[in-house]
C-alpha cells in the first residue's frame, strides 16, 4: 500500500551569502495515512523546514517527495498550489486570519480557490465554525476574537477544503494553557475523524499528546517512536461537499470573487487608497475638461464666425493688412458692388463706410461707430432685426436720414423700456430717425461700443465729405457654392475690373479653417498634458501597489498556503489597481462635470462641452493605466516564495 507521505533521502540547503546553511540532511520518512505525529526539536533544528516541505510549501534540494505516491519534484508553482488546496489544511502559530474579512469569510477562503459554490460554501464555513463553538461569532472580525477563538477559526479554515492532512505549526505557542489544551482535545478529535494530524512543536509536553513522536535535531531524525499502537484509518476525514466544477467555472467564480476582496482591501486602507487614486482623479478630470474646453471654444467661436456672416469675402483696399497706401486707394466703388451681386455665385453683396462720431438723444451724448451700409448688409452679415424694419431700395437712393441701431445702443440711449422707434438720434449735427433695431454681434471687434447703420449713400455725402470710394465690400456667397472657388472667381472679376490687384480678400472660411486647425492643435496640446498627468498618477498607483505587495506580504503567502494560484494571485492585485483606476476615473468625471458646470456654461468666457466620446476615452485611458501599471506590482505578488512571505514580519 502507497504511503500518504514519504520523503526519500530529501535535504533541503539556504544560501546565505558565502555561507551555506543545511537545514534538513538526507532524511527518511514515511508517514501512513491516519496517523497522529508530532515533530518536534529545539529552535533552529529543521523541524519548521521539514513542515514547510511536508505541506508543499518549499521543495527539497535534493532527494524524493512524494504524497500519496505523487513526487513533486518538477512540479510548477500552480501545482504545488492544487496540492496544498486538495490535501492540506494549515493551522499556524499566528493564526494568520485577514483583519478585513469576518470569521465566516476566513474559513471559506480555501474554498473560493477551489471553485466551491459560494451557498455550498458559506454553509460549510458555517457548520465548521458551528462545530468548533464559534456559531455566535460567524461575523466577528479577528480583533473581535480571543486568541482561543483565532485559532479554533483557523483550525476550521483547515478543514474547509476537506483537510486530510492537517499541518499544525506550533498552534498552541500563543495560547494560554486553557485554550491550548483545547486546541489540542480538537486536533485528537479530528484524528480519531480520520485526518492525519501533523503538528510541529518545541515542546514535549505538547508533543506527548501524539500517538507518534519525531525528534529532529540539527537537520536529522534522532529519534522516532510511538507512544502507543494506533492503527491508521483512510479516508474517514471530512470531505468538501459540492458538485464537480469545471476549470471555466472555478475560475470565474474565483474572478467573482476577487472584486469584492479587493473591496474590502481598499476599503481598509481608505486614506491610501484615495492618495493612490487621487493622481488619476486629476489627470481624468483635467483630460475630460480640457477637451470639453476646447470643444465649447470651438463651438463658440464658429458661432461668432458664424455671426459675421455664413460663407462670406471681404474685400478691401490695398495688399493686405496694415498697407499704408490703403488710405489713398479709391478704385474700390460702388459700381464693384453691382457687378459682383450680379454674379450666379453671389448671393447677396454690400458696400461699406464707416466712420466714428459723437450721438446724442435727449441728455445724452456718447461715441458710437457709424457704419454705411447697403440694403443687404444685414443679409449678408447675418443679423438679426428683432424691431422695426431694415433700409429700402429708396432709402439708399434717396439718401434718407435714416438709421438701424443694434439692441445695445438702444438700450443705452433709450433706458427704462422706451422704444427708439421713431426716435431722432443726432450724429454730429446730422439728425436721423430710428427705423429698426438688430441684435448684436457678440464677436464683432467692436462690440463694446454703439453701434449705428446709416444707407452708406448718406454717410459718404453727408458725414464723410462725398466720398465716393469705399472702405470695403462683403459678398456673401450663394449656398452649395465652394468658397474657395469663389475667392478666386471674385479676384478674377476685380482684378479685370480695376486693371491690376490693389485689393485684398479676406475668406471668412479661412479664419474658420484657421481657428479649427488651432482648436484642435491646442486642445491635442494640452490633452497631451493632462494624459502625462494621468501616465504620471498611474506610475503612483504602482508605486502604492508595491508597497502595498510588500505590506501585504504575509496575506499573499497564506492566500498561496491554502492554494491560491499565481493567477489567483495576480488577479487580486490586479483587479486592485484596475478598481483604484475605474474608481479614479469616476471621480475625475465627475470633477470635471461639477467644473464645467460651475464656471463652463455656454455664456461664459470659457465653455465647456463635455462629450460622451471625451469621457469613454478618458476612462479607457485610465483602465489601461489600471492594466498596464497594476500588472508588474500584480506578477510581483504572484511570484513570490510561500514560504518566505508567511515568514515576513
Amino acid at each position: 500500500m502507497t504511503a500518504l507521505l514519504e520523503l526519500d533521502r530529501v535535504s533541503r540547503v539556504f544560501h546565505a551569502g558565502e555561507q551555506t546553511v543545511t537545514a534538513l540532511d538526507a532524511i527518511d520518512l514515511v508517514i501512513e495515512s491516519g496517523e497522529f505525529v508530532a515533530i518536534v526539536g529545539a529552535s533552529g533544528s529543521g523541524k519548521s523546514t521539514l513542515m514547510n516541505i511536508l505541506g508543499c510549501l518549499d521543495q527539497p534540494s535534493s532527494g524524493d517527495y512524494r504524497v500519496d505516491g505523487r513526487s513533486i519534484a518538477g512540479l510548477t508553482a500552480d501545482e504545488l498550489a492544487a496540492l496544498r488546496r486538495e490535501h492540506f489544511g494549515f493551522i499556524f502559530q499566528r493564526y494568520h486570519l485577514l483583519a478585513t474579512m469576518s470569521a465566516a469569510d476566513n474559513v471559506a477562503m480555501p474554498a473560493v480557490y477551489a471553485g466551491l459554490d459560494p451557498v455550498l460554501r458559506r454553509k460549510r464555513s458555517i457548520a465548521l465554525l458551528q462545530r468548533l463553538g464559534l456559531g455566535d461569532r460567524l461575523d466577528h472580525r479577528p480583533n473581535q476574537l480571543s486568541g482561543g477563538q483565532q485559532q479554533r477559526v483557523s483550525i476550521a479554515r483547515a478543514l474547509m477544503n476537506g483537510g486530510r492532512i492537517i499541518l499544525a505549526d506550533e498552534p498552541t505557542g500563543a495560547l494560554d494553557s486553557k485554550s491550548g489544551e483545547t486546541v489540542l482535545e480538537i486536533l485528537k478529535e479530528l484524528h480519531r475523524d480520520g485526518h492525519t494530524v501533523i503538528l510541529v512543536t518545541h515542546d514535549m509536553e505538547v508533543a506527548g499528546h501524539a500517538d507518534r513522536i519525531i525528534e529532529i535535531r540539527d537537520g536529522l531524525v534522532v529519534s522516532d517512536r510511538r507512544s502507543e499502537a494506533t492503527a491508521a484509518s483512510a479516508g474517514a476525514a471530512l470531505v468538501a461537499q459540492g458538485q464537480p466544477v469545471t476549470a471555466l467555472a472555478g475560475f470565474q467564480r474565483r474572478l467573482r470573487e476577487a472584486f469584492p476582496m479587493a473591496l474590502r482591501s481598499m476599503a481598509a486602507h481608505q486614506v491610501r487608497t484615495f492618495l493612490t487614486m487621487l493622481g488619476i482623479i486629476i489627470g481624468i478630470a483635467a483630460v475630460v475638461a480640457v477637451v470639453g474646453l476646447g470643444e465649447g471654444t470651438r463651438q463658440k467661436v464658429l458661432a461668432q464666425i458664424s455671426e459675421l456672416g455664413a460663407s462670406t469675402l471681404a474685400i478691401y483696399p490695398g495688399r493686405d493688412w496694415g498697407d499704408e497706401r490703403a488710405d489713398s486707394i479709391t478704385t474700390l466703388v460702388v459700381a464693384d458692388a453691382k457687378a459682383l451681386a450680379a454674379q450666379t455665385y453671389v448671393d447677396s453683396v454690400t458696400p461699406e463706410l464707416s466712420t466714428s462720431s459723437k450721438i446724442r438723444a435727449g441728455r445724452l451724448s456718447l461715441t458710437a461707430n457709424v457704419n454705411g451700409v447697403g440694403k443687404d448688409y444685414f443679409r449678408v452679415n447675418g443679423l438679426t432685426l428683432v424691431r422695426g424694419a431694415a433700409f429700402s431700395e429708396q432709402s439708399i437712393s434717396e439718401r434718407r436720414q435714416e438709421a438701424v441701431i443694434d439692441d445695445r445702443t438702444a438700450a443705452t440711449l433709450f433706458p427704462n423700456g422706451r422704444s427708439p422707434l421713431g426716435q431722432v438720434v443726432m450724429i454730429g449735427r446730422v439728425p436721423v430717425v430710428v427705423i429698426g433695431v438688430v441684435a448684436r454681434r457678440s464677436s464683432a471687434g467692436g462690440d463694446r461700443n454703439l453701434q449705428i447703420y446709416l444707407p452708406y449713400t448718406g454717410v459718404g455725402g453727408r458725414l464723410l465729405g462725398a466720398a465716393t470710394s469705399l472702405a470695403g465690400l462683403t459678398v456673401r456667397i450663394a449656398d452649395n457654392v465652394d468658397t474657395a472657388l469663389a475667392e478666386r472667381a471674385v479676384t478674377g472679376l476685380m482684378t479685370r475690373r480695376h486693371g491690376t490687384k490693389d485689393f485684398f480678400v479676406f475668406n471668412s472660411d479661412q479664419l474658420r479653417r484657421t481657428i479649427e486647425s488651432t482648436a484642435r492643435t491646442m486642445t491635442l496640446l494640452i490633452s497631451s498634458v493632462a494624459v502625462i498627468s494621468l501616465i504620471v498618477g498611474g506610475i503612483g498607483v504602482m508605486n502604492i501597489m508595491l508597497v502595498s505587495v510588500t505590506e501585504r506580504t504575509r496575506e499573499i503567502g497564506l492566500r498561496m498556503a491554502v492554494g491560491a494560484r499565481r493567477l489567483d494571485i495576480m488577479l487580486q492585485f490586479l483587479i486592485e489597481a484596475v478598481t483604484i483606476c475605474i474608481a479614479g476615473s469616476m471621480l475625475g468625471v465627475g470633477l470635471a462635470l461639477g467644473i464645467a458646470t460651475a464656471f463652463g456654461g455656454r455664456t461664459s468666457d470659457f465653455p465647456m462641452i463635455i462629450s460622451l466620446d471625451a469621457i469613454l476615452a478618458a476612462c479607457t485611458v485610465a483602465l489601461l493605466i489600471g492594466v498596464v501599471f497594476g500588472f508588474l506590482p500584480a506578477r510581483n505578488a504572484s511570484r513570490l516564495d510561500p514560504v518566505d512571505a508567511l515568514s515576513r514580519e
